[in-house]
């Protein structure tokens, strides 16, 4: 069997699509292309500010979209409003190119209730889940927290972490559904055990871009902190 060629493309807001907005250019939102680049087909990650020039940068590669997969049901990933301001996202996707939307069961409702889906759009999964793309096999990780649904996206060395975990600190627990004590699971129990190469691709340019998470261990004071606590409670 041949070795399947990953697709992983990152888009920052602001600078590869959105160009000129100045709210999405503040936040520094990343959004992914997710795929099989032998079967041109990928799954867009937390498509949010720009869908039409998301669908232009796969277009470019001429990759088919297949799917989306969305780590958490915040505007400012999905679309939807925000500080006053309206969000492009699913909602647009599903004007531009309809497809499944792949979210935890736990996060379905927000994200219906932010950007006006409707049930037959979603496809709700468990942690632990896996989506295919062409030849390629996306693992959903359930990593609550920052919200009770929130997951990451693991494959082929990659970790698409949403907001979850960046490079220096981790996603906000004081809005609505966030947890500390579940975010303190996640970064000491749910997280420790992956692998010191495996590449982290975060939901914001908070502290760079992306890492390896031996480096990410080592340079990040949150997760750094949380883990030497844990341990230390052992």
């Amino acid at each position: 069997m041949g070795v399947t060629t990953l697709y992983l493309r990152q888009l920052l807001v602001g600078r590869d699509i959105g160009q000129g907005d100045f709210v999405g250019s503040q936040m520094q939102n990343f959004v992914y292309l997710v795929g099989d680049r032998d079967a041109r087909q990928c799954l867009v990650v937390d498509p949010a500010w720009d869908v039409r020039g998301v669908l232009d940068r796969a277009a470019e590669d001429e990759m088919k979209l297949a799917g989306a997969l969305v780590t958490h049901y915040h505007p400012d990933h999905v679309g939807g409003s925000l500080f006053g301001f309206r969000i492009d996202g699913l909602a647009r996707l599903m004007e531009l190119a309809a497809c499944p939307v792949h979210v935890h069961q736990l996060e379905g409702d927000g994200v219906r209730k932010v950007t006006g889906l409707s049930e037959s759009d979603l496809v709700r999964h468990h942690g632990g889940d896996r989506v295919q793309v062409g030849g390629v096999e996306v693992e959903l990780l359930h990593t609550p927290g920052h919200t009770p649904g929130s997951q990451c996206f693991r494959t082929q060395g990659a970790l698409v972490s949403g907001d979850t975990l960046f490079l220096q600190g981790c996603g906000r627990v004081d809005l609505p559904g966030g947890d500390p004590e579940e975010m303190e699971r996640t970064l000491t129990q749910r997280l420790a055990n992956l692998p010191d190469d495996l590449v982290l691709y975060p939901g914001h340019a908070y502290g760079g871009e992306s890492a390896p998470m031996e480096e990410v261990r080592r340079s990040n004071p949150i997760l750094r902190a949380r883990i030497e606590g844990f341990l230390g409670r052992r």
